[in-house]
């Protein structure tokens, strides 16, 4: 997929210069504006309306203060809380957000990082997945600014804005151990993802603290969605016996799980304890309100933002690595000792 940088080369000219010819400007010599046109036509490059709008904020600022975000699934409220940490520092320091949401699916992240890198974005804050080192490698090596958050990239060395996944997962089964739980079921999120392994390995971390076997019976792996929730909940539901308490990978499972819980006809907290991963704006309105591991989202979007302009400003500067601890909100959704 050609962009603009690729016609520029080919025609031996400036970026601002195709940015030009592509909007008609009269400030183009006529011999350099068919040099042009001749390479974009080579290059088979079509410039949406888009990338002309941004073309023409780059010839009218020098920098069209453009960055990418892209993000796994828009539908998460934890996701929209990065966005809007994104977002607000970039307006604050006069730059745009272009977010993609590619739902898990690599090759739609693959098509949506083409897409970015081909408009010329001035950095990129990316929720990565697996697979995608090689590009991501690429993007780095060609000297865009990026910054990974939520997931780490094996093999790349960017920067990136973490949770402490396993300790908050951790914190959240050792709540319902110290209750009297000992039948524990996990709900975890899709099994290759990086936080899913963690806060599987943070509720392996407690059961073994606290000398209670391992009940694989009692872990589910699902795809980190509402349907997931819902299916594998019920699973554990009609198991015999069902488990005291149950501990959700994710919001989204959560939900699930809380609506086959009402559908089952099962009381939380009496018959079955539930602790999610994420906390949701409106868990305390919930009857009883939710227990649940709260993630700084807004917070990772801002740091991340900062360090995507840190990284702008120096290119070699070291790496960082930026974890935030995850709290565990007690509600009533657990009970009480």
């Amino acid at each position: 997929m050609s962009n603009l940088k690729d016609v520029a080369s080919l025609a031996a000219v400036s970026i601002a210069t195709v940015s030009r010819v592509i909007n008609n400007s009269s400030l183009v010599d006529p011999k350099t504006r068919v040099k042009v046109q001749n390479a974009i036509k080579k290059l088979n490059f079509h410039p949406n309306r888009v990338a002309r709008r941004l073309s023409k904020l780059r010839m009218k600022e020098g920098n069209g203060k453009i960055i990418g975000l892209v993000l796994p699934d828009i539908n998460n409220p934890f996701y929209v809380d990065v966005l809007r940490g994104v977002e607000d520092y970039a307006l604050k320091h006069e730059y745009v957000v272009i977010t993609c949401n590619f739902g898990q699916d690599e090759s739609r992240e693959k098509l949506y990082l083409n897409i970015l890198q081909s408009e010329s974005i001035d950095g990129l804050v990316v929720v990565p997945v697996l697979g995608l080192e090689e590009k991501v490698s690429k993007m780095v090596e060609s000297g865009l600014p990026i910054v990974c958050v939520d997931r780490e990239l094996t093999g790349t060395d960017v920067d990136v804005v973490l949770v402490d996944n396993r300790k908050g997962a951790y914190e959240a089964v050792q709540h319902l151990i110290r209750l009297g739980h000992k039948r524990i079921a996990f709900i975890s999120g899709l099994p290759q993802i990086p936080t899913s392994v963690e806060r599987l390995n943070g509720y392996r971390d407690a059961l073994h603290a606290n000398k209670i076997p391992l009940d694989e019976k009692l872990v589910k792996y699902g795809d980190s969605m509402y349907e997931s929730g819902l299916r594998l909940s019920e699973e554990l539901l009609k198991s015999e016996p069902p488990p005291t308490a149950l501990f959700t990978g994710n919001n989204l499972i959560t939900l699930g799980a809380l609506e086959m819980i009402h559908r089952s006809g099962f009381s939380i907290p009496k018959d079955i304890a539930l602790v999610g991963f994420d906390d949701m704006h409106w868990s305390i309105s919930l009857n009883p309100p939710l227990t649940a591991v709260r993630q700084p989202g807004y917070d990772i979007g801002k740091r991340a933002t900062e360090l995507l302009f840190q990284r702008s400003g120096d290119l070699k500067r070291p790496t960082a690595k930026v974890i935030f601890n995850a709290e565990l909100k007690i509600r009533n959704s657990c009970g009480s000792a």
